[in-house]
């Protein structure tokens, strides 16, 4: 996915902007990069963080980096931040989001006679496209709305210039970005994770389609937000960070208040409740504490290497960050009936592997309740997992199963409760060799996360959304 903070403050912004990147880390493991403006222009650092952590390769960084204000950015695709000059002044930006129309987008430039030098591993840098389309406006602000006005999908951007800070969330406000301050300054951040232990308090949820320009002194609002907003509700079930709020609804409670519907409509005996670390955690607390079982912990995750394993691109990586990262207690898991939360089942491949360790070391039964449906679409709106194609999906590679083909009306197959729905459900089952699956509702989803359904995208689940 990729998170992006900046900062301008009355002193050196330099330890703020570092940290504050840092604490976006989950967000990807591709590259990382910041921006600074000082007394010597615009500096600028990248790196690949593939095989090492952001703190430990932008150290180095730090002495040559001096300045007030800087933008930062965790990314899984194009190399950023870049900074542009052009007939607006000199600028730097960092975007996050999928641009869905980048081909047609790219065509209307080259047509134009205008040119691109950056290129990411899937082709056009779609921050020097965004970029680029900024620059074909006589003001950064009638820039930054012509971008927002073009663009399908979603494009989050800070723009670094002479005269401040700019930050504008995409149009329909699928990816979140929340202005903090302190005494002598003001922050911007994907995740408000990144405020307490650098000293900001939450100032402001920007809506969606808002720009705001902030400056040490405070912020002006360049464009007020508009009324419809898709916001992913996957970040509150496993992207997001637990201490993160995203329109004021902090992640670790959604996902206990998920765990908590799925243990009222539920029955099954069990010896206690686990949650697949990290983000189960939360989902398998608030199962446990509803229905008044014990808590206790199957597996444990080796935090000091292993990352997440959805991060790294390549299957077989992901398959072995799934394996190592994850130690399984024999004492605990022996002769016991376990029931796991998971935040969701997505490919199923690695939790395949949990599951006939988990046998292997004596469980007599494993139950499975993912906190959200069945994944059935992939996302066309963020770029959340390159890799995940729709027969990657475990929901999917069901139906082809059953069904035999692709060309299918799948609105059956989403709805909770329906015989395709709960065909599908036993094959995955059986392929992951459980005692019981069930899935969460979309009902109880969505009054997990307190916002109506019109203004969460729940593609994944059910194939709604819009551009």
């Amino acid at each position: 996915m990729g998170g992006i903070f900046g900062c301008t403050l009355k002193t050196d912004c330099i330890n703020d902007l570092f940290y504050g990147t840092d604490y976006l880390s989950h967000l990807g493991t591709r590259r990382g990069g910041m921006s600074v403006k000082g007394p010597n222009g615009f500096e600028r650092a990248i790196h690949n963080i593939e095989s090492d952590y952001f703190r430990t390769k932008f150290q180095g960084d730090l002495p040559k980096f001096k300045g007030n204000c800087g933008i930062g950015v965790i990314s899984d695709t194009d190399a950023q931040p870049l900074v542009i000059s052009s007939h607006l002044g000199t600028f730097a930006l960092v975007t996050v989001g999928k641009i869905h129309n980048i081909d047609a987008l790219a065509r209307a430039a080259f047509e134009n006679r205008r040119h691109f030098s950056e290129m990411s591993r899937q082709g056009i840098n779609p921050t020097e496209l965004t970029a680029n389309i900024i620059c074909q406006e006589n003001s950064f602000e009638s820039g930054i709305a012509r971008a927002q006005a073009s663009i399908q999908g979603s494009c989050s951007m800070l723009l670094m210039t002479e005269k401040g800070l700019y930050a504008a969330r995409d149009k329909l406000g699928r990816t979140p970005l929340i202005i903090g301050k302190k005494t002598d300054g003001y922050a911007v951040s994907s995740e408000t994770c990144a405020f307490p232990n650098i000293g900001f308090e939450i100032d402001h949820f920007l809506g969606p389609g808002e720009v705001v320009l902030i400056t040490p002194e405070g912020h002006e609002q360049i464009k007020a937000p508009g009324e419809k907003m898709q916001i992913c509700s996957f970040l509150w079930v496993y992207y997001g960070y637990p201490a993160s709020i995203y329109e004021n609804i902090n992640v670790e409670e959604v996902r206990y208040s998920c765990g908590r519907a799925l243990a009222v409509r539920d029955t099954v005996a069990v010896d206690f409740v686990s949650g697949i670390p990290d983000s189960g955690i939360g989902h398998a607390l608030g199962y446990a504490n509803e229905r008044k079982l014990p808590y206790r912990r199957a597996f444990v995750k080796y935090t000091p290497t292993w990352p997440r394993s959805f991060m790294p691109q390549s299957q077989a990586v992901r398959d072995l960050v799934a394996r190592m990262k994850l130690i399984p207690l024999r004492s605990l898991i022996q002769n016991r009936r376990i029931l796991f939360c998971e935040d969701s089942i997505v490919r199923g491949t690695q939790l395949q592997d949990n599951i006939h360790i988990l046998f292997d070391y004596g469980a007599k039964e494993v139950h499975m309740r993912p906190a959200c449906p069945t994944l059935i679409f992939p996302c066309e709106f963020l770029n959340f997992s390159t890799s995940r194609s729709t027969l990657d999906l475990a929901g999917r590679q069901a139906i082809q199963a059953i069904e035999g083909r692709e060309d299918l009306n799948l609105v059956e197959y989403a709805q909770a409760g329906s015989e395709q729905n709960l065909a599908m459900i036993e094959h995955i089952r059986r392929r992951l060799k459980l005692t019981t699956l069930v899935y969460q509702r979309m009902e109880d989803l969505v009054a997990a996360i307190g916002l109506p359904k019109e203004k969460l995208c729940t593609h994944c689940w059910d194939g709604t959304g819009y551009f």
